[in-house]
């Protein structure tokens, strides 16, 4: 959607000790404020959720807005002796909240953060609400994604084989990663289009080494959010694109009976990229759902 595209500062990350890594976590807004966590999707970095970050600061200025990158992503160096599997991540996030949040925090997950977020509620995450964008609600081996999904996964069970360079080189082939956004990109609108592909050539391939990268495609690919509904017993968002390619709207709408009719935002014309291409629309959705909290928050400290 035009006006999509923002333009962000550079930020210094604060290193966050967590299952013993140093986490790369990106504050947007005041870092002394009710803290909200954003956990981005499989293959990105934090740069996939800045636009949400920096747009929800500025409507939100009381939010302190962490936007880490997820273990062997992104700056972020895997954890040493750990198969990268959701249970792991979901441990991860869990340490993670307990240090920037140790009172409970807001938690937004797009995708397979989505799923990172779900395992961390089951293992005992404090969150007050919760905030899904495209989550992930189908089995990725049924429907009619499914000859594709079988088709990515010998592409990553090829590259493990490699040794680490030839793999790196197979994973991040600009052809492969231009055919995703491609496929992904719902946008008629082609300054955005075009931003949506460099995104993805700049960040898409940044990643710890191949052996992660495969555990955390294994887990993106053998889990659903409708595994964890019995966990979601805070006030939750679900925000979907109408032509998502990962998850077909009906088996959203599936996912939010099992989530007890939870608060429903559904953009028209957007697929699986709402962080890029329906920020404002997001972000304004976002403060609709937050307002009742913060209000409440702004008296009680009154």
């Amino acid at each position: 959607m035009p006006g999509s595209i923002v333009s962000v500062p550079d930020h210094v990350p604060t290193l966050i000790p967590t299952l013993g890594i140093d986490t790369r976590d990106w504050v947007y807004g005041d870092p002394a404020g009710r803290p909200i966590v954003l956990v981005h999707g499989f293959r990105g970095d934090h740069h996939g959720l800045e636009g949400i970050a920096e747009a929800l600061a500025a409507a939100q200025p009381s939010l302190a807005i962490h936007v880490p990158d997820l273990p062997g992503f992104g700056s972020t160096p895997a954890i040493p002796g750990r198969a990268h599997d959701l249970e792991t991540f979901g441990q991860w996030l869990v340490a993670f909240t307990e240090n920037v949040a140790p009172d409970g925090a807001i938690i937004l997950g797009h995708s397979f953060g989505s799923l990172v977020v779900s395992s961390a509620l089951h293992q005992g995450a404090r969150a007050t609400r919760a905030i899904l964008i495209n989550p992930i609600s189908a089995p990725a081996l049924e429907g009619p994604e499914a000859f594709l999904t079988r088709l990515a996964i010998l592409y990553y069970r090829t590259a493990n084989a490699l040794p680490e360079r030839a793999a790196r080189s197979l994973l991040g082939n600009p052809l492969i990663v231009r055919g995703m956004s491609e496929v992904m990109a719902k946008t008629h609108d082609r300054e955005l289009r075009a931003w949506i592909h460099d995104q993805h050539r700049r960040y898409f391939s940044r990643f710890a080494d191949s052996r992660s990268l495969l555990d955390a495609f294994r887990a993106s690919v053998s889990h659903t959010v409708a595994e964890f509904a019995a966990d979601y017993d805070m006030p939750t968002l679900v925000i979907a694109g109408d032509r998502d390619d990962i998850t077909p709207l009906a088996r959203q709408l599936d996912l939010t009976r099992l989530l007890g009719e939870p608060e429903l935002m559904i953009l028209p014309g957007v697929g699986h990229l709402v962080h890029y291409e329906a920020v404002a629309d997001t972000v304004s959705r976002i403060g609709e759902f937050l307002a009742p909290a913060l209000s409440a928050s702004q008296e009680s400290s009154a």
